[in-house]
């Protein structure tokens, strides 16, 4: 896929993208792929990453890729080297224009802009674009030249809380892979790690542990877990991840008496996560600050009934509850009766019984091919309008 208006340097700013596979990360990675699909070898392509020691080689980037690698630097030294490297090779390579996939980086481009003019796209994800109050990011992203928010729930705050012109926030939501995540039977082998049965009814949330982020909601599937085994008493609940929050939840875990229905499965390996959306029977996720969701994506990809919160990016994940069941993250009770009514198959909503239809349209939504579709009108649109 090529656009008629080409810049010739691009700069890539990027937290990491081979160590870790966070959503930023996940978002980061496919927007490099796109960017170089869109112009393919017409233009000269320069990733900084500020957490990546090395690189790892992926054919999905052309070959010629310039990387360059700032997590080798100690953790207390890492920021000042890392604006320092941004801005010294920006006046040095003059690129054309600088993406950045990661509001804290910014700031760099803001200082390259007034010294050289380079135009720069921001693109915010979900907690890091809320609640801002460092005036040098504020003033970052008021000179910014086009911001691009993952979901209109991220635009809608980005516009109340620092006041932008609504012309410049755009939204170009998540992609996910989807040849990754396909419909597929319970995998055995998880089935004999978890000690249930294929019959058995899989609750599943992948999601960072983290004592900042229990907003996603795993304590309230966990608060209505004895109200769900009354009317399911053989279901289970599986939450992925890692983080500070465990032991809390453990002990949260403890206090009900769950722990013969609740797993945490801790860690896996990114290339293990498709086969736990294949055991699950529901992923289900009611959060309340999430910027939009990746998660969801690959739960329906692989055919799953998914349940979210109605009041964040969410929604836009599971376009205003087309594709899945949303509720109120606040209220247990709403939490259990749905989770209830999906699992016993009495829901209304139809579609989260097809599997093959909830990943055609997911997939129709926000496969790759889409993503990349929104982001060459996106970046055509905006070096139109900067040249």
């Amino acid at each position: 896929m090529l656009i008629s208006q080409v810049p010739s340097k691009i700069h890539l700013w990027l937290p990491d993208i081979f160590a870790f596979k966070g959503g930023i990360q996940v978002y980061s990675a496919f927007l490099l792929q796109a960017i170089q699909n869109i112009y393919q070898k017409k233009a000269n392509y320069s990733v900084f990453l500020k957490h990546d020691q090395n690189f790892s080689l992926n054919s999905l980037y052309l070959p010629d890729t310039n990387f360059y690698f700032a997590g080798k630097i100690p953790l207390s030294l890492r920021t000042p080297f890392f604006a320092t490297q941004l801005i010294s090779y920006g006046i040095w390579q003059k690129p054309d224009l600088v993406i950045i996939t990661h509001l804290n980086f910014t700031v760099a481009a803001y200082y390259l802009k007034r010294l050289m003019g380079i135009p720069y796209i921001a693109i915010a994800h979900g907690v890091e674009a809320w609640n801002i109050t460092n005036p040098k990011i504020q003033k970052a992203l008021q000179y910014a030249d086009k911001i691009l928010a993952v979901s209109n729930y991220t635009r809608q705050r980005l516009l109340k809380e620092q006041n932008l012109d609504p012309i410049k926030v755009s939204i170009l939501p998540n992609t996910f892979d989807s040849d990754r995540f396909k419909i597929e039977s319970k995998p055995t082998y998880l089935l004999n790690r978890y000690h249930l049965k294929p019959d058995q009814p899989v609750i599943l949330t992948v999601n960072r542990l983290a004592s900042q982020e229990s907003y996603r909601g795993y304590d309230r599937i966990i608060e209505a877990l004895p109200y769900i085994r009354q009317h399911i008493p053989n279901v289970h609940y599986i939450i992925v991840g890692k983080g500070d929050d465990r032991e809390r939840l453990e002990k949260l875990i403890l206090q009900q008496n769950l722990q013969d229905c609740i797993t945490l499965a801790g860690f896996i390996c990114d290339e293990e996560l498709p086969a736990f959306y294949q055991l699950c029977d529901l992923f289900a996720m009611p959060s309340k600050l999430e910027g939009f969701g990746i998660v969801y994506l690959e739960a329906l990809a692989s055919g799953k009934p998914v349940l979210g919160g109605n009041q964040d990016g969410a929604i836009d994940a599971l376009c205003d509850g087309e594709l899945g069941i949303l509720v109120n993250p606040d209220n247990v009770k709403e939490i259990a009766t749905n989770i209830i009514n999906i699992l016993q198959k009495k829901s209304n909503h139809s579609l989260i019984y097809q599997p093959q239809q909830l990943r055609e349209k997911v997939i129709q939504n926000f496969g790759f091919d889409k993503f990349q579709q929104t982001l060459a009108n996106l970046l055509e649109q905006l070096l139109f309008e900067v040249n």
